[in-house]
């Protein structure tokens, strides 16, 4: 059990005063079983009322609104947690899926919805092709199968910083052999739910003590990995960037049907069109 504090900084500049319409605000980290919540706040300038809600997934999510215009934005997210995850977590999966193929129960299939459809057409290379190749017999064990997918993700992409908006689709991804945490979570996901399972994106954070997990910068960052959905063991964290399984070192805020939905900051501004000057993020995550 290890006690953190996150610290999320982010600031944007412009050239000229602008008013700034409404931003979601997707920083306050997700209770669970392997993870309290001990504390929480955000702080915006210039001020702005903030409300909360829960959205269809069960994400806190803040709305902020400005009053004035302003040439400077700064948001500011301090949380303090307990993770309680275990290095090499013991999955407790139901008999009827231990072996792949399995069929979820219909309860099970209806609500997992969307999370089992693909939201990226097929492209070149084949998705559900490179996919298929895992499969090594048919049966074949369940969990081994989802390990080495996960592996076999962070073996063939490069991970690498990209700082462009948006997300590659998973052929873009495979075609070009590269990509940032979020594309390789992306990839996992599109690629499990090619072979029937129930799979979600997570964004959140990174601890990283040691300094030697990709993805990090310090001890900390932003990080997304994928879930998938087994029945008896629930949902499994898989993190493809740093091909491990459980989530020792991972600290979500939200988890979504596609990683657009997760962002950590979404917002509009009204003003000239070359008013924007620049962004960063600073997070640091430190027990």
């Amino acid at each position: 059990m290890v006690d953190l504090r996150i610290h999320h900084r982010t600031t944007y500049r412009y050239r000229k005063p602008v008013s700034l319409g409404p931003h979601r605000l997707m920083m306050r980290p997700r209770e669970g079983r392997d993870l309290r919540l001990l504390a929480s706040s955000i702080a915006l300038s210039p001020d702005a009322t903030v409300s909360w809600a829960h959205d269809v997934a069960g994400n806190a999510v803040a709305t902020a609104t400005f009053r004035s215009p302003t040439e400077r934005l700064v948001v500011e997210s301090i949380s303090r947690v307990e993770l309680s995850a275990t290095a090499y977590p013991v999955f407790a999966i139901a008999a009827s899926a231990i072996a792949f193929p399995f069929r979820y129960s219909e309860d099970e299939w209806t609500d997992l919805g969307s999370l089992t459809v693909l939201q990226y057409p097929e492209g070149t290379p084949s998705l559900r092709a490179w996919a298929q190749g895992f499969v090594a017999s048919c049966p074949t064990d369940t969990l081994s199968l989802l390990k080495d997918l996960n592996a076999g993700v962070g073996s063939t992409i490069t991970y690498q910083v990209r700082e462009d908006e948006g997300t590659q689709t998973p052929s873009e991804t495979l075609a070009l052999g590269l990509g940032t945490c979020r594309d390789l979570a992306t990839l996992l996901v599109a690629a499990v739910r090619s072979l029937g399972f129930g799979a979600r994106v997570v964004s959140g954070y990174l601890h990283d003590p040691t300094r030697t997990l990709l993805g990090s910068a310090d001890a900390g960052a932003t990080h997304a990995w994928a879930e998938v959905f087994l029945p008896g063991a629930g949902w499994i964290t898989f993190d493809p960037t740093n091909r491990s399984v459980g989530g020792a070192n991972l600290i979500p805020v939200a988890v979504a049907r596609d990683i657009r939905q997760a962002m950590p900051l979404v917002g509009s501004f009204a003003g000239p069109a070359d008013a924007f000057l620049d962004m960063s993020v600073e997070v640091s995550v430190n027990g």
